[in-house]
């Protein structure tokens, strides 16, 4: 199983420095929004970076980038249609980020709707997936569309249900809250909520969380499940016609919910 660690950052940001297989004192470090913790990270653990993996633009994932690169000369890369610091690699799907020195390797997907140009990154039973996924939730749509995001969501609940998900917020019980309240006798929403505050009380993470926990429990993946669809129908006081529609209903229900 991959090995990651979770840096903290602001209030509920999750940086992750992957570690490599082959070369344990290398690490890969994944939307560093925020220098700082990522630097205190590595000489705790006596590590090094080995490259810098970005999903997307927003500064809470890439302001730490030009501190890092200060201090540690490594490369970058990033989506392919997004502003960036540093003048990374630039990637797209169907691209593959090889380390071979470090045992790693990495899949690229498009994965927008919360930006224009979001990718993640696939590869050893994990997906970094940046803000488009997370757990029982889904980011904000800030640059996409309903049926892009829906469609972005689509590929990441078919990959195999055993991939760990590393998203980038401690969002958990605040989407768990709304899931519960989507599908109220959902018996995998409700055991999930138990095992998360308990976590949260503890102050530990969340996340990751896997493929086979979104598709029970993630409403967003769901919308093909009668019971969502019947409460997003609920919600709008109409009948939806497709998957999208039901998604659309969701999101727009969960950017007003309290």
């Amino acid at each position: 199983m991959l090995d990651v660690t979770a840096v903290k950052a602001f209030s509920d940001n999750y940086i992750w420095l992957v570690h490599s297989p082959a070369a344990r004192r290398q690490v890969l470090v994944v939307d560093p929004g925020d220098a700082r913790p990522v630097m205190a990270a590595l000489r705790e653990g006596d590590l090094s970076p080995h490259a810098i993996l970005l999903t997307h633009h927003h500064g809470d994932h890439v302001g730490g980038v030009t501190a890092l690169l200060d201090e540690y000369a490594v490369p970058v890369y990033g989506p392919a249609g997004e502003s960036l610091p540093a003048s990374p690699t630039r990637l797209a799907e169907g691209d593959t980020v090889e380390f071979p020195e470090l045992g790693l390797a990495f899949s690229v997907l498009d994965v927008p709707g919360h930006t224009a140009g979001h990718i993640a990154y696939v590869g050893h039973d994990a997906v970094f997936c940046g803000d488009t996924l997370f757990s029982a939730g889904c980011g904000r749509l800030f640059e996409g569309t309903p049926a892009q995001m829906s469609r972005s969501l689509e590929k990441l609940a078919r990959l195999p249900i055993q991939t760990r998900v590393f998203c980038a917020h401690e969002y958990t019980l605040g989407n768990l809250r709304f899931a519960r309240t989507v599908e109220p006798e959902n018996p995998d929403t409700l055991a999930y909520w138990e095992e998360c505050r308990v976590l949260r009380d503890r102050d530990e993470a969340t996340v990751p969380s896997d493929i086979r926990r979104e598709l029970q429990v993630n409403p967003f993946l769901r919308c093909n499940v009668q019971s969502v669809r019947r409460s997003a129908e609920s919600q709008t006081g109409r009948k939806l016609q497709s998957d999208t529609e039901v998604f659309a209903a969701l999101r727009q229900w969960k950017d007003g919910f309290k």
